[in-house]
């Protein structure tokens, strides 16, 4: 028992760490498991099987799961993660390492039999042998070749001192100008309170202002910055440090860190983040023009959980019930977003999210194993039904862990949650939690 155990330990030291390769799909935070990780649960088994007639799996998973490894997580979706690996190595009988049974733990044996089975493992495992699906080395090949190209750019495109800088020059000037024709106007946010005022009734009023305001001081820096690269250009102003880095970045097409400290979080590169940043300030302009809108378009948001929350207190202030007691219950829709007319009497609906990992099944209406080559699929839009959180109705459903960029990985604010992680959604599912 103790080398087969020993065997399996080994396999899952090898498993979280090689998932780091994946990215975010791997952990949201890269982890720096090392060997004395591995030292101490191996010592820990065998002080374990030394000291009691049975194997004792539910304190090797806790002591190992929780305390060794775990004790390194500080994200809570990487413990969910982590304790759903653990189970799969320490338990009985030890035979599959993975799903398709290529790695098992042997039979027991002498030391050289445990090197000649080692070497009739593939060299360049699949991603199934870490619980991914086939998508994942696409993805990893993805992330891998953006960051080449990403280190080329830096490297070459954003100085200006090669013989080119006339040209780099008119090209970055042309980028500014464009983008400055292109920038609409701040919002008018006393106009809009009174059309919206503050209504104990109508918290989503509130977030509507304070979106425009958050969306005012982004437009403002971004303005602000371009007009002031674009004097610089002309040999009008000095360009400072700062100014030079947002000038380098735009001639990579990339979002200069001087617009990131007051912007939304996200990946984009220049040319789509300001396309997206347009689409953003129509919905809300289109909310203020017409009306709220009867489908959410969720991403839009500058500051999601504000919005959530609003939801949230519409119908605790109408049914005067603590809003700590309610939450909100998932519903699966059918419907292409422009057929609906009328929002719901009570909640929300939204769309525009999109699975990873994962795959839809438009028929039995449950998420589905990934098709080959399809890394994203779009979510079904959704019905947000707040409701008292004793009144659940337990299905089965996988608890999805929403994530406001592809990167899941953010600052750890003070309740012990990620910048960049929203809710948990749950969405039906004929697999366990820990399939996905």
């Amino acid at each position: 028992a103790f080398k087969k155990l020993l065997f399996g330990y080994i396999f899952f030291h090898a498993v979280i760490q090689e998932r780091r390769k994946f990215g975010p799909l791997g952990w949201n935070i890269p982890y720096g498991f090392d060997d004395g990780d591995q030292r101490i649960s191996i010592r820990q088994l065998q002080m374990f099987l030394d000291e009691n007639k049975e194997i004792p799996f539910e304190a090797l998973r806790y002591v190992t799961g929780e305390c060794n490894y775990g004790g390194r997580v500080t994200d809570d979706k990487d413990r969910l993660l982590l304790r759903c690996c653990c189970p799969e190595i320490v338990e009985d009988p030890l035979y599959k390492l993975s799903e398709s049974g290529i790695y098992i733990a042997p039979e027991e044996g002498d030391r050289q039999s445990y090197l000649d089975y080692i070497a009739t493992l593939p060299i360049n495992p699949q991603p199934e042998a870490f619980g991914l699906h086939d998508n994942a080395d696409i993805t990893k090949d993805q992330n891998d070749t953006a960051l080449l190209f990403k280190s080329l750019l830096a490297t070459g495109g954003g100085t200006t001192e090669s013989g080119n800088k006339g040209g780099v020059e008119e090209r970055i000037a042309e980028t500014v100008k464009g983008c400055l024709r292109k920038l609409p106007e701040d919002f008018d946010v006393e106009i809009v309170q009174e059309k919206y005022p503050v209504l104990y009734e109508e918290s989503l009023n509130t977030v509507l202002v304070q979106e425009m305001l958050r969306f005012n001081r982004l437009i403002s820096k971004i303005r602000e910055s371009l007009k002031s690269i674009n004097l610089a250009i002309e040999g009008m102003v000095v360009m400072g440090a700062e100014l030079e880095a947002a000038y380098n970045s735009i001639g990579i097409n990339e979002v200069p860190a001087l617009w990131k400290s007051v912007s939304y979080p996200s990946l984009r590169p220049l040319g789509s983040y300001l396309l997206d940043l347009y689409r953003r300030l129509k919905m809300l302009d289109d909310w203020y023009r017409i009306g709220p809108p009867p489908i959410h378009w969720l991403p839009g948001f500058f500051f999601t959980p504000s919005f959530l929350t609003a939801a949230l207190q519409n119908y605790a202030r109408k049914h005067t019930i603590p809003i700590d007691e309610v939450g909100f219950d998932f519903e699966v829709l059918d419907m292409d977003p422009s057929q609906y007319k009328e929002p719901p009497s009570e909640g929300i609906y939204i769309h525009g999210l999109y699975l990873e990992g994962c795959g839809w099944d438009p028929d039995l209406q449950v998420l589905a194993e990934s098709k080959p080559k399809v890394l994203y699929v779009d979510a079904p839009c959704m019905y947000l039904k707040p409701m008292r959180t004793s009144e659940f109705v337990d299905r089965p459903h996988y608890n999805c862990p929403l994530y406001r960029t592809l990167e899941r990985r953010g600052v750890l604010a003070t309740t012990g949650h990620s910048t960049n992680f929203v809710m948990f959604i749950r969405l039906p599912s004929k697999q366990p939690q820990e399939h996905w």
